[in-house]
């Protein structure tokens, strides 16, 4: 009592003082609130050091003042002061409540607050209202701490001026009422609860502070709600969690474990024995290894199987222990959760990469063959051919995209009766399949050749052939341009099947040729073709082509059709007497879903000269 009543005074005589010295009993004071502040806020004393002056400037009063504030409201009195001694100097507190409600103008109050902004936890400071009498009428907020909520929802500041009569009737006529009026005249503080009421359950702490309530309270998680919210989580993760005392040997499990093993819990946990028979024997090294773990005193983290009803459940385990202080276990605790479901997906995941993998090789082995195959039925000669009165030149462009081997074609050959026939084709598809039937088309047309030149009878031929096809493998259907050429009256005589229609360059210009009729190879059967007749004319470029030249997934194909027109201009125009090597450099570019194949033509007279090393290195 002695050293408090010197510390009483000591602040008396700091208040009072117009020069405050800074010597021991300044640095008493200041130190006293600092570790009231740090301990009770759990902060470091720094920090309750750096508040306390943050306070000081933020209030525009003298810290030791301030200081002295703080110890009165957190330095609780002992019985001794409690009954007469007053904890703090009186002129800190507000003069006695009277019949008026109260003022908050007192120079305690704004310290309250300061404090309370710097504490964690739910607190608020309650002024007494009275009534005419005298007796206690209401509880009025005059400072809450950030964390302090009310049932209502108001929260920390917001709550500052409400009256519990207004926003909690419900206190003023329950059983902590006489509480707050008990703990306000004797200054015995008092603890409530916990209790119900209709937002949950709370404990309350009571202290009286001048002539006010310091108050604090604590929502309690109600023990039903909070196991089924761990019952919620369980299901939620298909985990439970089981314990096993092994001083008492009593094994406890939740009811999701019992859920996991499909075990019904009247029955009680599993014995030992009866859970190991569970497990599958090509498990055991794992679980050996695990044990060896566990008695090191590590935390065993493991997956393993089990045989439950006739399925097989992957468990993952997680347990640790209590030991003594030899490291011997005392109790063992763990989780087990079900990932069946995740080891189901992993293993169907493997077999989706596995048969992925596969695939690549068989397409990989698949894209091989049918190049092979391409490159030995359709040689690209390395320059232009030269034919009765033509000039012909071949440019195949591959698909970008690997396995995308296609059935694109052409034939160029002079016949017994010295005309030239000339042809571009392309099957439907890709791969061997495609590859086998382009063979087919290109070599029957070869040998058809030896009977007629007549384009449209030649694809009325390669049409009942592609029909016969497709009874053996269905949807083969194909797209061709057949051509004779009269080297004596430079006549092209053509028929086309559903293919895109050849480019005429005459006279600068370039344009496509008017199609005859005639439907695609292998739709429809005894079908008729209808044949073209075009006089060439010497300067005269024809540029016959498969749909890759001209069709693309980033544009459209009149887009891909102009620009095929553009590049047969500028190459006439850039090489007008020797354009065949010009055109064919300028249609590199190939399609990256199909193959393309090129063939361009012009007539020629004797004075040509070999455009050979026009394309050398191409």
């Amino acid at each position: 009592m002695g050293g408090r009543q010197a510390y009483i005074e000591a602040v008396e005589s700091l208040r009072t003082a117009a020069n405050r010295p800074s010597g021991d009993a300044a640095r008493s004071v200041v130190d006293r609130a600092v570790g009231l502040m740090a301990g009770r806020t759990r902060c470091r004393l720094a920090d309750a050091h750096r508040h306390l002056l943050q306070m000081s400037a933020e209030q525009g009063r003298d810290l030791l003042e301030v200081a002295a504030g703080v110890i009165g409201l957190l330095d609780v009195p002992d019985q001794q002061e409690r009954r007469g001694t007053p904890a703090v100097p009186a002129s800190i507190f507000p003069p006695a409540v009277g019949v008026a409600p109260v003022r908050h103008t007192a120079d305690w109050v704004p310290v309250v607050r300061g404090v309370l902004d710097a504490m964690p936890g739910q607190h608020s400071l309650l002024i007494p209202v009275r009534d005419s009498t005298g007796r206690l009428h209401d509880l009025e907020v005059a400072a809450a701490s950030p964390e302090a909520v009310a049932a209502d929802g108001l929260r920390g500041p917001a709550l500052v001026g409400a009256r519990l009569g207004e926003h909690f009737p419900q206190a003023l006529v329950s059983e902590r009422w006489p509480i707050y009026e008990r703990v306000l005249e004797t200054g015995e503080p008092a603890e409530i609860g916990p209790f119900h009421n209709a937002w949950g359950c709370y404990s309350v702490r009571v202290h009286r502070l001048g002539p006010a309530l310091l108050v604090t309270w604590e929502r309690h998680e109600d023990d039903q709600v909070e196991s089924e919210r761990i019952a919620a989580t369980e299901r939620l993760g298909n985990l439970g969690w089981g314990e096993w005392d092994l001083v008492s040997g009593e094994v406890r499990w939740s009811e999701q474990l019992y859920r996991i093993y499909e075990r019904d819990p009247l029955l009680g946990p599993l014995p030992r024995e009866e859970s190991e028979a569970l497990s599958l024997a090509e498990d055991l090294p794992l679980k050996l290894a695990a044990v060896e773990a566990f008695e090191r005193g590590e935390q065993v983290d493991l997956t393993t199987r089990v045989r439950v009803n006739g399925r097989i459940k992957h468990l993952r385990s997680v347990a640790d222990a209590v030991r003594d202080a030899s490291g011997a276990p005392l109790r063992i605790f763990g989780i087990v959760q079900d990932v069946t479901a995740r080891e189901a997906g992993l293993q169907r995941l493997a077999e989706v990469e596995r048969q992925l993998a596969e695939q690549r090789r068989s397409l990989a082995a698949e894209h091989q063959l049918a190049a092979k195959l391409q490159q030995i039925i359709l040689p690209i000669p390395d320059g232009p051919m030269a034919l009765p009165g033509l000039k012909v030149a071949v440019r195949y462009l591959p698909a970008e995209q690997e396995g995308m081997v296609g059935g694109d074609w052409y034939h160029a050959a002079a016949l017994r009766d010295g005309s030239v026939l000339l042809a571009v084709g392309d099957v439907a598809g890709h791969g061997t399949h495609a590859a086998t039937t382009m063979a087919q088309l290109r070599h029957s047309l070869r040998a058809l050749a030896v009977t007629t030149a007549d384009p449209g009878v030649l694809l009325g031929h390669l049409n009942r052939l592609t029909c016969d096809l497709d009874e053996e493998n269905p949807e083969t259907a194909a797209t061709a341009i057949v051509a004779s050429f009269d080297p004596v009256r430079r006549r092209l005589t053509w028929a086309q099947a559903g293919h895109p229609p050849p480019l005429l360059s005459r006279g600068g210009r370039t344009a496509p040729l008017p199609r005859p009729s005639g439907p695609m190879l292998g739709v429809v059967e005894d079908a008729t073709y209808e044949c073209a007749v075009l006089d060439l004319e010497i300067g005269d470029v024809l540029l016959c082509y498969t749909d890759g030249l001209v069709e693309h997934r980033r544009r459209s194909l009149d887009d891909g059709l102009n620009a095929v027109i553009r590049a047969v201009d500028e190459a006439v125009a850039a090489s007008p007497r020797q354009p065949l090597g010009e055109l064919l450099s300028r249609l590199e570019q190939a399609n990256p879903d199909d193959d393309t194949c090129i063939l361009a033509v012009r007539p020629v007279t004797g004075e040509t000269q070999d455009l050979r090393h026009y394309l050398r290195g191409r």
